[in-house]
């Protein structure tokens, strides 16, 4: 009876320990693609993005630079793929402008300027017109490390991933910027295991892109409160007469009726002490009056002032 006793337990024993191993074995959590674990930064940008109803602005986002001090692996280009993803979120619309692109354009001004090449119907130093911000960056840090717990039965590891991106919102039509900060971003996983068996460290990318979704979500809730405090600034398209069409639309959030100063950028103003572009000129050229919406994103309007118009010139809400 003794032998039959102790053989049942051993088999009752070696039950629960194979259940234990199969339903413990490895535990992971935190997934990149529902949060970001650390700060519920998602949730944040989503509200923010939420109140943003404005224009339906083209951004575009430059190549961010890998300026970690051992150049991480990709990060420059997973953290521009992640905030073209994350602007699209917010109702902009994003266009990714590669250094080739920027080179291109300044081939192409330059050989204008020399002569080699026709202007044509546009010149190229009037740069991408159909542009309105543009968002620069760069990754300066990333890390990783482990916090690990082990007892008699159980192992659990922690991998946090951090990381620090700078960032420039810039307004293209005056060459200003909106905002300029440095960020950190964190995102973890956690990892289980049972008797030895699971919480191993492997090579894990999904950590590289929590972190620095939750770094680019900061920045663009940021970005999107700024531009929700800008009054409306728009685009001429198109010129036929006295009837201008404009970028605006039903999203501009603007009544027919409404009148729009035009005004004609001019040349770059430099800072004398630091040698940077800080702005445009700004010339005023003459008033339109918002007739009708053709759209979310245009508009048509009468001039009430002023004469040569051309598209690309600027319109804004006369204040």
């Amino acid at each position: 009876m003794r032998i039959k006793a102790k053989a049942g337990f051993l088999a009752i024993a070696a039950l629960v320990v194979a259940g234990l191993v199969s339903g413990c074995g490895i535990k992971t959590t935190g997934a990149v693609k529902d949060d970001v674990t650390l700060t519920d930064q998602t949730k944040k940008l989503e509200e923010a993005g939420a109140k943003y109803r404005g224009p339906e602005y083209n951004v575009a986002i430059l190549e961010f630079e890998n300026k970690t001090p051992a150049k991480v692996i990709g990060v420059g280009e997973a953290a521009t793929d992640i905030l073209r993803t994350i602007v699209k979120q917010t109702g902009l619309e994003p266009i990714v402008v590669t250094k080739g692109d920027l080179k291109e354009q300044d081939r192409l001004i330059e050989l204008q300027q020399t002569g080699v090449v026709k202007k044509g119907l546009k010149d190229a130093a009037e740069g991408y017109e159909s542009l309105d911000f543009r968002i620069t960056g760069s990754v300066t840090s990333y890390g990783e490390h482990e916090e690990s717990m082990d007892t008699l039965l159980t192992q659990s590891k922690k991998h946090i991933a951090r990381v620090q991106v700078d960032y420039a919102l810039v307004d293209i039509a005056t060459g200003k910027s909106l905002v300029a900060e440095s960020g950190m971003g964190e995102y973890s996983k956690k990892t289980s295991g049972l008797l030895g068996l699971g919480a191993k460290s492997t090579a894990d990318p999904g950590l590289r892109d929590g972190a620095l979704r939750d770094a680019l979500s900061k920045a663009m809730t940021k970005m999107v409160e700024k531009l929700n405090q800008m009054p409306f600034q728009g685009k001429v398209l198109h010129v036929d007469g006295s009837t201008v069409t404009v970028r605006a639309g039903t999203r501009s959030r603007l009544d027919a009726g409404t009148v729009l100063n035009v005004y004609r950028p001019g040349d770059d103003l430099v800072d004398p002490d630091t040698g940077r572009v800080i702005g445009k000129r700004e010339k005023l050229i003459g008033e339109l009056k918002i007739t009708e919406h053709q759209g979310e994103r245009i508009s048509e309007s009468v001039v009430s002032t002023g004469t040569g118009f051309k598209a690309g010139d600027i319109v804004k809400v006369k204040k």
